[in-house]
């Protein structure tokens, strides 16, 4: 492996798991400047295979992203910061029921979603993250409540869900998350092993997970993802969603990330700090080193997956090596930009609903 990159893996690592959350709160890795493109979100609802998804059910998740970045769009457009913009966003998301986040998540091998999410704040380096979720509707929420109500970054399994409990956030039954369409890919997914064609059929399926990142008038990114993982996962299976620096981070010195994907490749690149960190100490452009890092070393792995990437200055990369990942970009002009459903898809331009 090169030199250069084996230097950049370092930065990156260090980087990800910085004590960021032992700071004051009211602390700043940087003093952030106003964006001169004004304020900028975007979301993504999973990068994979769309080909065989009925065209009604795109046309529902278009819908369903234009929805949710409104709502991100509202908050920054009055102001707002980026961390509520990407919370509001994905929180859209995780209750439409239509994305592999909340209410649509996967089903494990049990029969069971188990959901993970991750946020992080540019300003400070505060993250929050959640794993192993079975009883709570948001993940994102309460990955927010960790950041800020925990001295700690990520908390998993039972102990998520009595923090929740302490923090007034209602645990429903696994039943409360049935989701017919899920129900079937759970039992097409079972069928498939079965017969021993598992890899036939999960070459064939697409990622749902879904992320956001913004930059708010202040100039301050965050970012945040949230995920039900991957059909017929172990049950305990954490991938790269809520690993902070995997999936998920932000840092207003380079920039904001959000992956889709496999994330055991995510998780062995630090992937989304591997790309804030070229864009910091290497000197190169956003879009160059989102494209390395997706279109080069993951795909030199067989890692499929894409990201959303967004810098201090409004610049936007979002690679993917898979046949589509469905996007929404939202500007201060309030026109939303709808692509990515497939390689070769126009973008559908809409005005958000003022």
């Amino acid at each position: 492996m090169k030199t250069i990159f084996s230097f950049t893996v370092v930065l990156a690592a260090i980087a990800a798991f910085s004590p960021a959350n032992h700071f004051p709160l009211n602390a700043a890795v940087g003093a952030a400047q106003a964006p001169p493109s004004g304020f900028v979100l975007v979301a993504h609802g999973g990068a994979g295979d769309y080909s065989n998804m009925k065209p009604a059910q795109v046309e529902m998740r278009r819908a369903a992203m234009l929805k949710a970045v409104q709502a991100g769009y509202t908050i920054l457009a009055k102001k707002g910061s980026s961390l509520d913009a990407v919370e509001a966003t994905i929180l859209v998301m995780e209750d439409s029921g239509l994305f592999d986040a909340g209410r649509g998540s996967y089903y494990t091998r049990e029969g069971v979603p188990e959901m993970d999410a991750a946020i992080m704040d540019g300003r400070t380096l505060y993250a929050g993250s959640v794993a192993s979720l079975k009883h709570v509707t948001n993940p994102i929420h309460l990955a927010r409540l960790v950041m800020e109500k925990t001295p700690h970054v990520m908390l998993v399994g039972e102990g998520a869900e009595e923090f929740a409990k302490s923090q007034g956030v209602e645990l429903v039954s696994p039943y409360s998350f049935f989701n017919e369409r899920e129900w079937e890919r759970y039992k097409n997914a079972k069928s498939a092993e079965e017969k021993k064609k598992a890899a036939e059929f999960f070459a064939n399926e697409e990622h749902g997970t879904v992320g956001v990142v913004a930059l708010d008038q202040a100039g301050n990114l965050a970012a945040g993802t949230s995920t039900g993982g991957t059909v017929m996962k172990m049950p305990g299976r954490v991938g790269d969603s809520p690993i902070i620096g995997a999936g998920t981070y932000a840092n207003n010195e380079s920039c904001a990330v959000s992956g889709t994907g496999t994330g055991e490749f995510y998780m062995r690149n630090i992937v989304a700090a591997d790309i804030c960190e070229r864009v910091r100490y290497l000197h190169v452009t956003l879009e160059q080193a989102a494209n390395d890092v997706v279109m080069k070393e993951l795909v030199d792995q067989h890692g499929d997956g894409g990201v959303i990437a967004l810098d201090p200055k409004g610049n936007i990369a979002s690679p993917f090596n898979t046949n589509g990942m469905m996007t929404a970009t939202v500007r201060a002009d309030g026109k939303v930009a709808l692509q990515g459903w497939s390689k070769s898809a126009k973008p559908i331009i809409m005005s958000v609903a003022r």
